[in-house]
Parts: C-alpha cells; structure tokens; sequence
C-alpha cells in the first residue's frame, strides 16, 4: 500500500460513497465528486444478510429477519437471512472523513481526468464512475409500492416477517393488457411501518407504474390500508455496457455490471466488492483484473442469459420458473443469487430449475438463454451515466 496514490471516485451512492470510504481506510488519497454528497438516499435498499461486508456494523440496519416468504405455486419459509438498510445510518457508517468532496456534477469522465460543472478540474492515478446509468434500450425492473403502518400490513404479511416474492393472488391485467406478471414485495422498515410493493421483476419495454399502481389495488382489495407515503423504483438491469470490464472508464456499481440483471439487486455487492477494488488501487494493481476475474466474467454472461430467458416466460411459466428455483437447496439459491464468481454454483443452479421445469417451460428458457442478450445493442463508450 502506499499512501501516495490517488483516487477519483465519480457519484456519491452507496456503491461510489462506499468505494470512497474504503480508499481511504486503505490510505488512497481520495476524492469524492457529487452534487450533494449530503442528501439521504430516497430508495429502500436491502439485501440477503450473508451478502453484506462484515466491516458493516448492526447501526446500518433497519430491520432483519431470519427468514423470509416466497410464494409462486405454494407458500414456503426460505430460510436466510434478509436485511434492509438505514439509509442515513448507512452512509454514517460509510464515513467521508479524510475524502476531498467536490459538490458539482462531472460533465466529462476519462481514465484519468474528471471536469466538473464547477470549472474543476481533476486528476488521478484512477478514475471510478459511480453513477449509475441513464435510461437506455435494455429490460427495466419497475415497482409501485405504499409505505403503511405496520398493524395495516399484518393481514398481508398473514404471519410472515416479510414477503420477497408473492406471486400468487389476484394477477388481473390493466387497461392495456399487458401479459407481464408481477409479484408483491412487503418488507418492514424499522419504524413501525412497511413496504408493500407491487414488482415487475424484469420487462422490455418496462410495465408502467401506473398498471402496477393498479394491480396492487386488486391485490389488495379490501385490505389497501391508508397510505403514508408512496415509493416508485423504474431502473434498467443493465449497467452502461454488457461487459464493463471493457469499458473505457473503469465503472463500479449498478452501471459497472454490480447489479443481478436477473433480480435487481446491487448495494450489497457493491459494498462487498468495495474492499477488493480498494485493495488493488492501493497496491497499484489493476482493480479491473481484480473484480472481474474469468469466473465473473461468465457469471455475469449467464445472469444475463438468464435475464433474456426469463423475458420470454408468460405468468403460468414463471410461476413455474420460481417454484422451482425455491425448491432447491439455500446453498443452491445463494449461489445463482449471491455469488457473482461461483461459476459452478449458478451452472448447478440453473440446471437444476430448468431439470424441474415442465416440458415448454424448459424450451423457452433454453431458447432465451441461447439467444443471449441481443435486446442490448449498445457500446459502452455509447452509453452517457449520469450522476447518482
């Protein structure tokens, strides 16, 4: 490690906040560049519990439960841990002090300079673009979701400390039709409230939030409780290219390929992956080679094969995707949904949920992860990110 290196880390989101707090614990000299480095987080942000670095204290948590309920065909109790996050607890966790902080938007970003709305201009021995991506031509996750008291939700939750996927129930279609599925997301916040959500998992083009706003009122029913505040998630699956480790700039996070294409998930990973890229910085290593080895690299290409498999299914056949993904071992789940280098797991994974899928379902999930990814035709140096 030498303290002389330098870092310039673009977005100040968990991923490029985190990435910052890291350099510094390793004694990179760095700067953070963000408009407003200071303003809380607007997102609910969880995660499996094992997926989160153990450097992260118990004050970053909202709530945790030890298991959580799935449900497609039947109701099960999926054994591991699920944390959600406190936004303003977590970005005091990921501390800033000893990190220079430019308050401006960066109108340009190139391997080793950086130019801000302000006039500023910076260099570094390394330059990391954390700031997500602008909306581009790739499967979208869209949610609509109600934040309600928590004695409202009981009814709901019918006994579960948190739902991640309830598929089953009231599914009707909006004005247009539309044949995606969608599934209700309800997780406690920590406060006495909780999160009901009605989730798109993936669509291309994505379902409009106005149609899941209506669909979680037939889902509810009689049950749609008095609303505290409302919360909307419209985000691509896709980081800025389909191989960021070719990207010009190196990018961490969602837009440098930290996000499931095929869940959505991203903070714990980028978290996770903070220290290894940190690491390398500090040592004058290549944080490239060391966050995408080859292992990654095919992890990456089979969870968006994955992700274009997954598009192709009608509501019956992902109803029958998800039963029997949840079926399998939690050692079999971790591994296609957590270990972003565990090239054999997710193989094992996938071959398992498509050995227990019927007959059709097997062929449209075959035929999609074959196709691969071509609903993504764009470069990375195409792709403009914007800030955090």
């Amino acid at each position: 490690m030498s303290p002389s290196r330098t870092a310039v880390v673009v977005g100040g989101g968990p991923a490029g906040r985190g990435l910052a707090h890291r350099l510094r614990e390793r004694g990179v000299s760095t700067t953070l560049v963000d408009p407003h480095p200071d303003r809380t987080w607007r997102a609910t942000y969880a995660a499996w519990t094992d997926e989160l670095p153990n450097w992260l204290s118990d004050n970053a948590f909202a709530s945790q439960m030890d298991t959580v309920a799935v449900s497609a065909r039947t109701r099960r109790e999926i054994a591991r841990g699920y944390t959600v996050l406190d936004n303003a607890a977590l970005a005091a966790e990921l501390d800033l002090g000893g990190v220079a902080l430019v308050t401006s938007t960066a109108t340009s970003v190139s391997p080793r300079q950086v130019v801000c709305a302000d006039g500023s201009v910076l260099h570094a021995e390394q330059i990391i673009d954390c700031r997500g991506a602008l909306p581009h031509d790739a499967p979208y996750q869209t949610a609509f979701g109600i934040v309600v008291d928590a004695r409202d939700a009981e009814p709901i939750l019918d006994g579960a400390g948190a739902l991640l996927m309830e598929w089953t129930g009231p599914r009707q279609l909006g004005a247009a039709g539309s044949p995606l599925p969608s599934f209700l997301y309800a997780v406690p916040l920590g406060d006495g409230t909780v999160l009901l959500e009605e989730t798109c998992l993936a669509g291309h083009p994505a379902l409009p939030l106005a149609e899941l706003h209506h669909r979680l009122l037939v889902r509810l029913g009689d049950h749609y409780p008095s609303v505290l505040r409302t919360e909307s998630v419209n985000f691509p699956l896709v980081g800025a290219s389909t191989t960021p480790w070719k990207d010009p700039v190196f990018r961490f996070g969602a837009a440098g390929g930290l996000k499931n294409p095929t869940t959505g998930y991203s903070v714990a990973a980028s978290l996770a992956c903070a220290d290894l890229v940190a690491a390398a910085i500090a040592e004058g290593a290549d944080p490239v080679a060391a966050l995408w080895p080859t292992s990654a690299r095919l992890v990456h290409d089979l969870r968006l094969r994955g992700l274009s498999a997954l598009l192709g299914l009608s509501v019956d056949e992902t109803l029958d995707f998800f039963e029997a993904f949840f079926t399998m071992p939690i050692s079999a789940q971790r591994s296609y949904l957590s270990g972003r280098d565990d090239l054999a797991g997710t193989l094992e994974a996938m071959g398992r949920v498509i050995s227990k899928v019927g007959m059709r379902t097997r062929l449209k999930v075959g035929r999609g992860a074959v196709a691969g990814h071509g609903w993504v035709d764009v470069a990375a140096e195409q792709v403009t990110a914007g800030p955090a």
